[in-house]
């Protein structure tokens, strides 16, 4: 969500800053800021895009060697100059926070008390005039903000700057991520390398509870104890071309048609070594071994791709699953069963409900946790015993796609490994997988070569407002899939269902005006969608049919058919991905919404 930039150099440090807000766009936000230290605390902030608040910067001449900006997602207080950061204390100390610090009414009373003025409805107010409190007793700067974080309850990233100390400045973290960038004779901060990739790729990942001081030439981290410690200096591989749009209109756009190379590349290891538990680490094989059954745990689209592995895991592997939604999982009272695979799955890695659900299963005494990621060192990676990295390549677009299906295949592999492992894939099995697994991106860009035909429906379907996903077991979660596309960019009201329900309810809506989309491949389960496709089309409804090559479908003038390639067997919910994912882009495309930054959502959730 929010993001995070800060610099202390020997430069001027504003078109970093800049450069960097503009980079962690994609996470989503509706303000932008910046503030730096030159013959005061100067600052500049706008609400709507970095370009609006840069042109600000630009025309009031902003300069300075240490500096601190900010993209805000509005969480408390609306969407107001006011309450955008950076936020400053006395006119002499400026702070920038993600996440959301809990105890804020508590604080805000205090420091009222003890006569400070409040000019914004947000939380993180609370903690700029809370740190000056402490640095106002005559507390440096790195004392200052380490007495004040002791006193906030909630999540957060900071990072602060102070005139009493302008050689410095200071960073903590508390549930949220923040990581340092190591230069020459300067260093910077943010929530995010992208932000930084234009000035260094030599980073360090703070842990939780840390407190950072950056100077010109140095950096200290503190551990919640105040103890000095050293940690791991990482190089990113993250390449500054796969932030950048190329020959495409929108980041959405470049990442659908990057699938096939996303899943090439997550799929190399299989393809060299063959399916073996070292893919997921190195202790892989004694914790899969003692499980007993797979709980995964994931929000939003990656909680689709879990239901889609939960087929997989239990006709394949024959091993139970069990797929829950992270944020209601925190939350519930449940029996827990130590002996489960806990499986998180995040593209980001940052993912609050996820990393808090994470944090639950394992005080319940669950030891065997696998994280399935698109980024590494990130947050729940670190704190999972087994690692799958994807390796999608950076993801820009709010709405997810490359990460969905390279998620997908991941699944997969860990579903042939665990049958594997408790001798249920024999090896001729195993080949014809692995075979499946080497064609998948060719079927992929099978898939992609539709987009014409889907983009003309896109036409129809930019003036209804309401839609209907129908799909049947394995499919089922590609319609849910395909319905939270659509109206995360589209704005489209679109709902799925397990087809066989339509008569259960869904089916009352169904008039000429809602359009129902159905995926509908050659498998077992093909006639019984042709007969529910049937109980629309006798209401008097429009079909939209995404079949495959080999199906038996003839298009009419209320049944639309567009063929995916050939039926790939149980990857088929991989192809069929592609049509809906392409089919809500360019339903967008036609409203003129702004496809990679739909309203009121971000990339990256970072808060609950």
């Amino acid at each position: 969500m929010c993001g995070i930039v800060g610099a202390i150099a020997q430069r001027n440090v504003v078109p970093m800053l800049v450069d960097g807000l503009k980079r962690l766009e994609y996470r989503g936000y509706d303000s932008a800021g910046v503030a730096v230290l030159n013959n005061g605390v100067r600052r500049v902030r706008r609400v709507g895009r970095v370009a609006e608040m840069e042109a600000a910067a630009n025309a009031e001449n902003l300069t300075g060697f240490v500096g601190i900006g900010h993209t805000r997602w509005a969480t408390h207080g609306g969407v107001t100059e006011p309450n955008a950061h950076p936020h400053i204390s006395a006119d002499e100390l400026a702070v920038v926070h993600n996440g959301i610090i809990e105890n804020h009414d508590e604080q805000r009373d205090r420091l009222k008390k003890l006569g400070y003025k409040f000019d914004s409805q947000t939380d993180t107010e609370v903690v700029a005039h809370l740190i000056h409190y402490y640095h106002r007793q005559g507390a440096d700067l790195l004392t200052s903000v380490q007495k004040a974080v002791r006193e906030l309850v909630g999540a957060y990233a900071i990072a602060v700057v102070s005139l009493k100390n302008p050689d410095i400045l200071i960073v903590a973290r508390v549930g949220c991520p923040l990581l340092i960038g190591l230069g020459e004779g300067e260093n910077f901060v943010a929530s995010d390398v992208s932000a930084v990739l234009s000035a260094t790729r030599r980073v360090i990942y703070l842990e939780e509870g840390d407190v950072a001081a950056l100077t010109r030439e140095q950096v200290r981290i503190f551990d919640h104890d105040g103890k000095t410690v050293e940690r791991k200096i990482n190089v990113s591989d993250v390449s500054l071309a796969s932030l950048e749009l190329g020959p495409y209109s929108h980041f959405m756009q470049k990442e659908i048609h990057e699938q096939p190379r996303a899943l090439a590349d997550t799929l190399e290891a299989v393809m060299d070594n063959g399916i073996m538990p070292e893919l997921f680490g190195a202790d892989a094989a004694d914790v899969f071994k003692k499980i007993e059954g797979v709980q995964i745990l994931a929000c939003g689209t990656s909680y689709y791709a879990s239901s889609v592995a939960r087929y997989w895991l239990e006709s394949i592997a024959k091993v139970p699953c069990n797929v829950e939604i992270a944020s209601e999982y925190r939350y519930r009272d449940f029996v827990p069963n130590p002996k489960n695979l806990i499986v998180t799955i995040s593209q980001s890695g940052e993912t609050l409900d996820t990393m808090e659900a994470l944090k639950r299963a394992k005080e319940l005494g669950h030891e065997h946790t696998l994280s399935i990621c698109n980024v590494q060192e990130s947050a729940i990676p670190r704190a999972s015993k087994l690692v799958f990295h994807t390796r999608a390549g950076a993801e820009i677009g709010v709405a997810s796609t490359k990460a969905f299906t390279t998620q997908l295949v991941a699944l997969f592999v860990l579903t042939l490994t665990l049958a594997k492992l408790k001798g249920r894939l024999s090896a001729k099995d195993e080949a014809m997988h692995i075979d499946a697994l080497r064609h998948l991106p060719g079927s992929v860009q099978h898939a992609l070569n539709l987009e014409p035909q889907i983009s003309a429906w896109s036409e129809r379907f930019a003036q209804k407002e309401h839609a209907l996903f129908l799909g049947r077991g394995i499919h089922y979660p590609i319609a849910l899939e395909g319905a939270l596309k659509l109206k995360e960019i589209s704005y489209i009201h679109a709902e799925a269902y397990p087809a066989g329900e339509l008569k259960h309810g869904p089916l009352a809506l169904v008039d000429n005006n809602m359009p129902v989309v159905v995926i509908a491949p050659n498998d077992t389960l093909l006639e019984k969608v042709k007969s529910n496709m049937q109980e629309v089309r006798a209401r008097g409804g429009e079909l939209y049919v995404f079949a495959d090559l080999d199906s038996h479908f003839h298009d009419s003038e209320d049944v639309h058919v567009i063929r995916t390639p050939r039926h790939v067997g149980v990857l088929s919910p991989i192809v069929h991905a592609i049509p809906v994912q392409l089919l809500a882009y360019h339903a967008a495309l036609a409203r003129g919404t702004d496809v990679d930054k739909p309203r009121n959502l971000a990339k990256s959730v970072t808060v609950e």
